[in-house]
């Protein structure tokens, strides 16, 4: 089906959203009709959420700005039991606090997507799921899943082939997920839940538990697992998660992790992660050669834009264009502090380089610098014993260490 009449699915599908849909045409039909209301889920694992979770967060946002209602549903009471979907191994137990206190904190990501004021909603499935009895809930969703259907999905078949231990309590993360659809639709008329192509089986398995248990009409709708052109997994780089918390990573570094977004990308990433006119991204996406550094640019700008703001977007960019086209030292660089004292007895510069996240361990270090991969101060270090001292600080009161040519971080006594 590629013509709808809802703004909605027809931005989604122009966008490059769509992968799988229990009954596209249906559910075009009722968002043209007038406002529907729809759901994704998010555990609470970690204070921050990542690049790996925007296509979500982007489709949420689409659904509101052509019309309709979207909840933000937090995992308060799956995150104690953990999706194995795709995991070797259980997720770590997180005390109630602590989930709550990552709930709090990832709130301030989803207002900067969606207007809560608006009509957004942000929901937290531990209101339902921590008051349920236990042998009820057996007897009324119990009798609809089937162990035999159940080993055939891929978030237990997989964990199973590899021969990796699956918790009877893991085991009980579909069940629940799919309570959730059934609740959601019982509270807030929510008919369509949508997700990544992995949670295809978790979201049908609501969409039948709302049917059988209540005659709900429910919808499934889900993305295309998302990889970089390399092969690489959304939302990591070598040096760790691409936070979307400004405090867990600054949005000079974020607009940094779009800028360098591969060739073969640049058009797919502008169509899901910023809201540029088609014509316009059609336009980038004739640039060729060094010309497509300028696509890249605009990319790193509105996609940081959208999270961090307009003014951190372009000041991100202007630092960009200071570190690298002007060669200067640019003082809005991402800045670790380190004890005067350190400094003065004399740091090793693999140590320093490991103090500011730009390598793994020192024997990284020593690896970069045998290949002429370190800087300090815009210099090649070649001696990987030499120390850093107060003598290595610019007139700014800094001493500048490079990864590369993009990556940079400033040490400053502290």
């Amino acid at each position: 089906m590629t013509t709808f009449r809802s703004d909605f699915l027809r931005t989604l599908h122009a966008r490059g959203y769509i992968h799988q849909c229990s009954d596209l045409e249906r559910l075009d039909a009722k968002a043209a009709e007038g406002p529907i209301t729809a759901y994704i889920g998010f555990d609470a694992t970690a204070s921050s959420l990542h690049a790996g979770h925007l296509l979500s967060i982007m489709m949420l946002r689409t659904l509101q700005r052509t019309g309709h209602k979207p909840i933000a549903l937090m995992g308060g009471g799956t995150t104690k039991i953990g999706d194995p979907s795709g995991k070797d191994e259980a997720r770590r137990m997180l005390t109630d606090a602590q989930i709550d206190a990552n709930i709090t904190s990832i709130r301030k990501v989803f207002a900067r997507f969606l207007d809560f004021e608006g009509g957004a909603i942000l929901a937290n499935n531990a209101e339902w799921l921590d008051e349920l009895k236990y042998i009820a809930l057996l007897r009324e969703v119990g009798p609809h899943f089937t162990i035999n259907r159940m080993l055939t999905f891929d978030s237990v078949k997989l964990r199973l082939e590899r021969e990796q231990p699956l918790t009877f309590l893991e085991f009980n993360y579909m069940i629940l997920q799919a309570y959730d659809f059934v609740e959601l639709n019982k509270r807030y008329g929510c008919i369509l839940q949508m997700g990544g192509s992995d949670q295809w089986g978790n979201i049908v398995n609501g969409m039948e538990l709302g049917r059988r248990l209540n005659g709900s009409d429910l919808f499934a709708l889900t993305t295309p697992l998302l990889t970089t052109s390399s092969g690489a997994k959304m939302g990591k780089t070598a040096g760790g998660a691409v936070w979307l918390d400004a405090e867990l990573l600054s949005p000079y570094e974020y607009w940094q992790y779009w800028r360098n977004a591969g060739d073969a990308d640049v058009e797919r990433f502008l169509k899901l992660f910023t809201e540029l006119p088609l014509d316009e991204i059609a336009r980038l996406a004739t640039l060729k050669d060094q010309e497509i550094n300028f696509a890249k640019e605009v990319l790193a700008t509105e996609a940081t834009a959208l999270l961090h703001g307009r003014a951190a977007a372009e000041d991100a960019k202007a630092t960009a264009r200071t570190t690298f086209e002007e060669g200067a030292l640019a003082v809005n660089l991402p800045t670790v502090k380190v004890e005067t004292a350190q400094l003065a007895a004399g740091l090793g510069v693999a140590n320093a380089f490991v103090l500011a996240g730009l390598v793994a361990s020192t024997s990284e270090a020593r690896r970069q610098i045998k290949g002429g991969g370190l800087k300090v101060n815009d210099a090649a270090v070649t001696d990987e014993k030499a120390t850093l001292t107060p003598a290595a600080l610019t007139a700014e009161g800094v001493i500048k260490l490079s990864l590369g040519k993009k990556k940079h971080v400033l040490l400053k006594p502290a």
